[in-house]
């Protein structure tokens, strides 16, 4: 098993020793170091701490990212010691960590599942009734808008979707006309997971505050992609999962909740860890309360195992660089759009062509062949990557991590034009 020591020894000596030959310090520029340090070379040897085959590229981490080796050693190790000691162990001494990776505070941290619970716990929690609006986009993943759906079905509340546009500034502004004085909640997603689409969160956000309406947004491709700070992103509650971006283990996620708002989002699936105390013998029966931080929406047991594999997978990040990883992924990204740009006869690209409106995924429609046909041979090819059946945009969407390289896109460009020309 590699620590997380030899990693980092492997990344910045050994396995960077061809790349630093003829390395002279007085002579070598701070760019030139840095490129040393995130080039080819670096990434290539990230790549090695990821157990994927190499038989297919894996271009689909929008619907799941592989975890590397520190976060399946760090699994294994929990779950033999756990089972070893006969001790399922307790997360809250953990939590603080959690909550530094997205910059905010333990008691804003809830420990989820995925992304859709984090999004259920905001739907049925923030206190609507009969009329009131809520903003989203037509381009939402089932795990926004079907929990959306149910609360409008059950409660009366209605949804007023918009068609996002292709700017920042476009989409501040959409979102502003739509607002009316039955607006109580923008609930969108920070990044689409059709086009990539990145939202302007921060500015929709500041824009809700001034008219007391609430921000509940679908971060599934918001942390690890973004060096995400929540506290300056300024939205009200925000969900997402461990299990994507960041790499951790399947079935981990998290919900931030505003300390000052928790006691506005009601907290309605409870158990043990959720209340102040309780007490069966007292009259009348009744619970006293909840506790003072979002650990009430994440009741009874956690796997200690589970929550381990993350603080890996965020370690991971923070040995390597958040901000380097995020521009890394703003880089394959803007290499393949270019690459995809190229094709214009046979293809319509449908992702932002502005670049802060893009991070993580392009996605494109075949001009003259079935995106769905077109997205077989593709795969045929040796190409795990995904379509978009979503709202019917029938589109393919490719997805790139900091396992990739610009290779690989030049491998998945060649096969697309091979199958589309």
């Amino acid at each position: 098993m590699k620590s997380r020591r030899e990693f980092l020894q492997k990344l910045s000596a050994g396995a960077l020793a061809p790349a630093l030959v003829g390395f002279n310090s007085k002579s070598t520029t701070k760019n030139q170091i840095n490129q040393l340090l995130t080039g080819d070379d670096f990434w290539d040897n990230v790549r090695e701490q990821f157990p994927l085959t190499k038989d297919r590229v894996y271009m689909n981490n929008g619907t799941f990212g592989p975890s590397p080796t520190p976060v399946l050693d760090a699994l294994k190790n929990s779950f033999d010691d756990t089972n070893t000691r006969g001790e399922y162990g307790h997360i809250n001494p953990l939590r603080g960590e959690l909550a530094e990776f997205v910059g905010i505070k333990e008691s804003e941290i809830s420990l989820t599942h995925n992304t859709t619970e984090g999004i259920n716990i905001m739907v049925w929690g923030l206190p609507l009734k009969a009329g009131d609006e809520v903003i989203i986009t037509y381009h939402e993943h089932a795990g926004n808008a079907i929990p959306w759906l149910n609360r409008a079905k059950l409660d009366g509340v209605v949804l007023i979707p918009f068609e996002p546009a292709l700017t920042q500034s476009e989409n501040l502004d959409l979102i502003k006309k739509l607002v009316t004085p039955r607006t109580k909640v923008i609930a969108v997603p920070h990044v689409t997971c059709t086009t990539g689409l990145v939202m302007p969160i921060k500015e929709i956000s500041e824009f809700a505050k001034s008219k007391g309406i609430y921000t509940a947004i679908d971060g599934a491709h918001g942390a690890g992609t973004f060096d995400l700070n929540l506290k300056d992103l300024g939205a009200d509650f925000y969900a997402s999962s461990y299990h994507k971006w960041v790499l951790g283990p399947n079935g981990s996620g998290f919900l931030y909740v505003k300390e000052e708002l928790l006691d506005q989002l009601q907290a309605y699936q409870v158990g043990a860890y959720s209340e102040l105390s309780y007490d069966l013998h007292q009259k009348p029966l009744q619970l006293p309360g909840y506790v003072s931080t979002a650990h009430r929406y994440d009741y009874g047991s956690q796997s200690l195992p589970m929550i381990k594999g993350v603080l890996a997978a965020t370690a991971f990040h923070n040995e390597i660089g958040r901000e380097k990883i995020e521009l890394r992924i703003r880089e394959l990204n803007q290499y393949l759009f270019e690459g995809l740009n190229e094709m214009k006869n046979m293809l319509q690209i449908i992702s932002p062509l502005e670049e802060e409106s893009r991070i993580c995924m392009v996605a494109f429609k075949p001009k003259n062949k079935d995106y769905q046909e077109a997205y077989r041979e593709i795969s045929q090819q040796g190409f795990r990557i995904r379509v978009v059946p979503e709202g019917g945009i029938n589109a393919i969407r490719i997805s790139t991590h900091i396992y990739n390289s610009k290779k690989e896109i030049d491998s998945i460009l060649t096969a697309i034009q091979k199958v589309l020309g």
